[in-house]
């Protein structure tokens, strides 16, 4: 089963780097593998069940469907999420924990059941993707620390 985990620390309060990754129509500004996304429903607040509609960028730079839906809010602390749609469905997580200077240490982890013929062939390729977007947490550290 394809994994990957990551972890950085950001200088900045738990409160902020929650808020602004638990808002997922900020993805484009940090994960350039996203082409675009829109909230397409859930709650309110952001939490448990809402969805977002996602594209992300695909093979030869075709859009692919990559959409996905919180399972797990627990402000400041964690946020999980089910990718909905799209040739592999990572379920991902990123847990935040205050810093004795007052930061934030991010980790981002995501992992992939792929089964049958799907996981012969796909498992290389979703490897090395999940690798990149975990790594994505340094653009992350960069925007906001800037």
């Amino acid at each position: 089963m394809p994994q990957a985990s990551y972890s950085v620390t950001i200088n900045r309060p738990v409160g902020d780097v929650f808020a602004f990754v638990a808002d997922g129509e900020q993805c484009p500004r940090w994960r350039p593998g996203v082409l675009d996304i829109t909230r397409a429903g859930g709650a309110s607040s952001g939490g448990v069940g809402t969805r977002y509609l996602q594209g992300v960028k695909g093979p030869m730079g075709r859009r692919i469907s990559a959409d996905y839906e919180i399972t797990v809010y627990e402000p400041d602390r964690r946020i999980e999420f089910k990718t909905v749609t799209g040739p592999a469905r990572p379920h991902g997580s990123y847990e935040f924990a205050p810093t004795d200077d007052g930061g934030t240490k991010l980790t981002f982890a995501l992992d992939a059941a792929l089964s049958g013929i799907r996981g012969i062939f796909m498992s290389g390729a979703v490897q090395r993707t999940m690798d990149d977007e975990v790594k994505t947490l340094d653009n992350l550290k960069r925007l906001l620390e800037s």
